[in-house]
């Protein structure tokens, strides 16, 4: 399937482009190997939507996430954050973008063992410009009474909202999660999704999540299908359900 206008995908203005990508390829060299991730992506993320992008692995989801969040960069194409050209940032400018403008949720949580969930929360909002307290970040994702426990102290799914927690401290315009239910059993996903979905509500945070589980699509506003590096089919869920009512 051709990839499509992304005039295709939903009818929004101009001025509520958050990301939009043209052309976007990106090409690793494997030795004598070339590893085509990204075939030409037109795609545009708006302002407060909440996106699922699904597709087997190799499809090129993280690759995507990863370039629209400024960790890696294009081979060819050209995508922009609110009008401004990532494409030519220097990596410096691709730091600051990171650091004061998106929030990163991964599979693994990362958090530091030795640090209580407040303290882990409390390293990202002395780099950030204007970050909420972490107890109101902690509250936000449910764990308002756990600010003193340690991660071994916590299950799967409270890490998981902490790691969140620490994404949304630091107020970004956009939050990029890759897989963030990947380790966890369908009940405790469940969970983790309920916060990803309170933060886009509340905070009208533009979020973005990627994911092999067709279920969790249905939560969105728009769901992405990726295959062999290009997006293969956008689709308007206009019969958007909570994270409580999946099952999978």
């Amino acid at each position: 399937m051709n990839n499509p206008e992304p005039t295709q995908a939903v009818t929004r203005s101009k001025e509520d482009v958050v990301f939009e990508a043209r052309g976007l390829t990106k090409v690793y060299d494997m030795g004598e190997v070339q590893v085509h991730a990204l075939r030409g992506i037109d795609l545009d993320l708006f302002r407060t939507e909440l996106v699922v992008m699904l597709g087997p692995s190799g499809s090129g989801k993280s690759t995507l996430l990863n370039i629209l969040g400024g960790l890696d960069t294009a081979t060819e194409g050209t995508v922009s954050y609110l009008g401004r050209d990532l494409t030519r940032a220097t990596q410096r400018e691709l730091t600051e973008f990171r650091r004061y403008h998106v929030g990163f949720v991964f599979q693994f949580y990362n958090l530091i063992p030795s640090l209580t969930a407040r303290e882990n929360v409390a390293i990202v909002t002395e780099i950030a410009r204007d970050p909420m307290p972490p107890e109101e970040a902690l509250d936000l994702v449910g764990l308002s009474d756990r600010l003193d426990h340690f991660p071994s102290q916590l299950s799967g799914g409270q890490q998981q909202r902490i790691a969140i927690a620490r994404a949304i401290a630091k107020r970004p315009a956009v939050l990029l999660c890759d897989e963030p239910t990947g380790a966890l059993d369908s009940e405790t996903g469940v969970v983790v999704l309920e916060a990803i979905e309170r933060v886009n509500r509340e905070l009208g945070t533009t979020t973005a999540v990627i994911t092999h589980n067709i279920t969790i699509g249905d939560m969105a506003d728009r769901i992405i299908r990726m295959a062999d590096g290009k997006v293969s089919e956008i689709e308007i869920n206009n019969n958007k359900r909570p994270p409580s009512d999946l099952h999978w």
